[in-house]
């Protein structure tokens, strides 16, 4: 192919799990070689090679693993319209990377920032922005809006990531709503964009929600009453006042939550901010008020 260059070149397992929109039952990971270009993927074993165009990619997912495939650590589970395959190469972590950069890095989306402040709708409107995969920190993806603003999204900082279709510009549209922090503060960050390019993010980002998943997390009515102020935007030194609780039965709230992950330590005792994950414990709590 014209203009044609090598990415990744290395081995692995893979097997085809959905093939014509039918799933298939006699799965078995055949193992081989990977090779990633700026145009195609293809999977070789002595028996044959399979190539698929990444213009034909409608979806990427980055999963850990599970039982009924427990032979390898972790996959990639790629989607091509009506067929579907599961990829696990040997160096994940830069295959990753090099297939989200030639995916999306440089295109044009929408983006509405900050949607959310705090819990509380902005008047931010919908803007043309430019989507870029950061080149020295990983996990890190830049949005370069068309006014000036410069928004640095850390995946590892996402909390929850909603899919959803709404009325964008007067069409409507598949749109990607992102909670994250910005200097502390937690914000939603909104995307939209083409069906494709939306799916294909929404695999990026989600990557950060699962390993913030607040799963199995049982808190009392303190220690949630002092992760919605939080999230609400209160500062960590008047929410004694603001919950009407002590300062020593705060402070042993702090140290229950900071040993769960939930929040982390920032200068002093007293001055905490929220994980990711209490973020999206502190969302949904707000919620279901």
């Amino acid at each position: 192919m014209s203009g044609e260059h090598a990415l990744v070149d290395t081995k692995g397992k893979f097997v085809q799990v959905v093939k014509d929109g039918r799933k298939r039952n006699d799965i078995e990971w055949l193992p081989g070689r990977i090779l990633l270009s700026n145009k195609r993927l293809v999977l070789a074993t002595n028996q044959g090679k399979r190539t698929i165009a990444l213009s034909k990619l409608t979806s990427v997912t980055a999963s850990q693993m599970n039982q009924q495939l427990a032979q390898v650590d972790g996959y990639v589970k790629l989607q091509a319209g009506r067929d579907a395959w599961l990829v696990s190469p040997q160096d994940s972590e830069t295959f990753e990377e090099e297939l989200y950069k030639t995916l999306l890095d440089q295109i044009v989306i929408l983006v509405k920032h900050p949607a959310l402040k705090g819990g509380v709708v902005t008047e931010a409107t919908w803007e043309k922005a430019r989507f870029k995969i950061d080149e020295e920190q990983k996990d890190t993806v830049n949005i370069a809006i068309s006014s000036g603003t410069f928004v640095e999204l850390d995946i590892d900082d996402v909390g929850t990531v909603e899919q959803k279709q709404k009325e964008v510009r007067g069409k409507e549209r598949p749109l990607l709503e992102v909670e994250h922090t910005i200097d502390g503060t937690s914000v939603e960050t909104h995307i939209s964009g083409s069906p494709r390019h939306v799916s294909l993010i929404g695999g990026l980002v989600r990557q950060g929600e699962q390993r913030n998943a607040a799963d199995d997390v049982n808190l009392s009515p303190e220690e949630t009453q002092v992760l919605m102020a939080l999230y609400s935007g209160i500062s960590p030194f008047k929410i004694p006042d603001f919950v009407d609780m002590d300062i020593d039965e705060v402070e042993a709230v702090y140290d229950r939550l900071m040993e769960a992950d939930i929040l982390e330590p920032v200068r002093t005792r007293r001055e905490v901010q929220l994980e990711a994950r209490g973020r999206s414990i502190a969302g949904d709590a707000i919620a279901d008020q």
